[in-house]
Formats: C-alpha cells, structure tokens, sequence
C-alpha cells in the first residue's frame, strides 16, 4: 500500500527546488523564502490531514478502468510524443509495422492512414477493444510484450509509446521486439521520463469500489535502455529528450497567498499531482524548468544479422 498526502508532496516540492539552488545561480532570498514557505505550510491544519491510502495495480487492472476515457482528452504528452515518434516514422516506406502496447490506437490509426498493415499487440482487453472500433483495418492482437504473439522476422518496424515504464525488466521485451524485426528494421520507443516518474507523474485511477490506485511506474534509465538494446543486435539510430520549457530564475519574488490556501485548491487525489503543482506554480516551475519529458529512441537491427 502507498500513502500519499498533499503536505508531504508540497514540502518535496519545496526541498527539491532548494537542492537545484544549491548548485545553481539563486537570488540570495530563494533559499529563506522556500523555509518560509515550508513553514506556512506546515502550519495550516487544514493540510494535516490523514495520507490517502493507494493500492498498485497491474496495468491491465489499471487500464481497464482508464480505457473508459483515455482518449477523453487524452495525455498532456500526446502533442509533442507524436510529433517526435511521427518524424522518425514518416521517412518509412510502406510495411508491417508493429505497434506494441498499441493502447487504444492513436500510432496504428495514424500508421494505417499512411498505407502501412500494422498489427498492433496490447495486454489490455479493454484498450484493443477501442483499438479495434477506430482502426477497423488492423490487426490487434492480445498479448504481453514479453511474448509477443508474431513469428520471427515478420515486421519492418515496431513503435512503442509511453509503455516501457510499466515494465521492472527492459530485457525481455528488447529481446523480444529484435526477434520479431527484419534485418534493417526500425524500433522506435517513447517512454515518460524517469525524472517525472519519481515526480508522480503515474496513471491514477479509480477502482470499480472508488478504491484509488495506481499503475506500475518503474524509473528507466539511459544505462537500462541501452543494456536492454544493444546485446540483441539494435543498434542506436537517434535519442531526443523533449524537455518542460526554459530553466527559469531561481528567485525569491513570487509565494504562495499570503492567506493561505483553503483545502479545496489541493484539489481531488484524483488531479494529484497536477492540482498540487498549482498551488505552488513558483516552485513547481523552479523544479521542472529544463527537466527532460520524455524520452525518445530510434534503434535499428543490424542489417547484416542474417
């Protein structure tokens, strides 16, 4: 079980943004300014509140419930991963692509457009069902990325978008992915950024009871890709990280109200830790200002390896 409490995650806030002014240039009230803050708001009862208590829970527990309105907006990372995966992918010339841990098939819909057959493979029943409604020509199949259901060398390409960290081990489903890849073959991967993981940014959902929980949100970094990549053949095309805007000033001119904050601007636990974030904008972009988004890799298998 997690226990999360809007008091705790403001004060991470606080302590994170006075580690970046350790090392960084500051205005030389920034320091003071964060441990007043942090003792505003230890004062406030109204945030000495009891933590909420969240299970973890399996991805396809998780995405059953989140695939009623996955689309409904949709992801804030949407925009700018497409835009990134879509311009490594557009220079391919028509064949099998795979998209896996397709969801609910924004990359097939937009592979089909393009005159590729793409077999999209999901572990959710629920998201390939909604798959299937919007890329009637596809083939979707159920199945987890560590035993995908295609044959040996039966694809040109494979995508995979804002998965990967669902998943504790990067190996299996690498391995995995160079097996069902021609020769010459494109990978390419999006996946949030470690950085923001450990910041919350984890699908939340609400079990059918009203229970809160969470999905696996595992921290991958460069060393895990590249250990997962290289010892089956992918070699690296490209890595971008997309990053949340400009570094902004370290600087002590803008707080908190000065009245404090009534208990209904923390927001739901639902819009944590978004809602949270608002309620210290100054510090949130004091912390995320130049922080990596996402990451995104092309690899590609040897051509050579027949």
């Amino acid at each position: 079980m997690i226990h999360q409490r809007a008091l705790e995650y403001l004060l991470a806030l606080e302590g994170a943004a006075l580690l970046r002014s350790f090392v960084e240039e500051s205005d030389p009230g920034f320091g003071r300014a964060r441990v007043a803050e942090m003792r505003r708001l230890l004062a406030m009862a109204e945030l000495d509140v009891e933590p909420v208590a969240v299970e973890r829970v399996s991805a396809t527990d998780g995405y059953r419930v989140w695939s009623r309105t996955y689309d409904e907006p949709g992801n804030g990372l949407f925009p700018a991963e497409e835009a990134a995966v879509r311009g490594i992918l557009a220079d391919l010339k028509p064949g099998v692509v795979l998209d896996a841990a397709c969801g609910t098939g924004r990359h097939s819909a937009w592979l089909a457009d393009r005159g590729h057959r793409v077999i999209g493979v999901d572990g959710s029943p629920d998201m390939l069902a909604r798959a299937r409604d919007r890329v009637p020509g596809a083939d979707f199949r159920e199945g987890p990325l560590e035993r995908l259901p295609l044959p040996d060398r039966s694809v040109d390409a494979v995508v995979c978008a804002l998965a990967l960290t669902h998943v504790r081990d990067l190996r299996p489903v690498f391995a995995e992915f160079a097996r069902v890849l021609r020769p010459g073959g494109d990978l390419v991967i999006s996946d949030v950024a470690q950085e923001w993981i450990a910041m919350g940014s984890v699908p939340r959902v609400r079990l059918d009871d009203g229970r809160p929980a969470l999905t696996p949100g595992h921290r991958h970094r460069t060393s895990d890709y590249l250990g997962a990549a290289l010892p089956v053949g992918l070699r690296v095309v490209s890595c971008d990280e997309p990053r949340q805007g400009p570094v902004v000033p370290l600087d002590a001119g803008a707080e908190m109200p000065a009245g404090g904050t009534p208990v209904g601007e923390t927001g739901p636990w639902d819009q944590w830790p978004w809602s949270l974030a608002g309620m210290l904008p100054h510090v949130w972009q004091a912390v995320t200002g130049g922080v990596p988004l996402m990451i995104i890799w092309h690899f590609q298998r040897d051509p050579a390896d027949r």
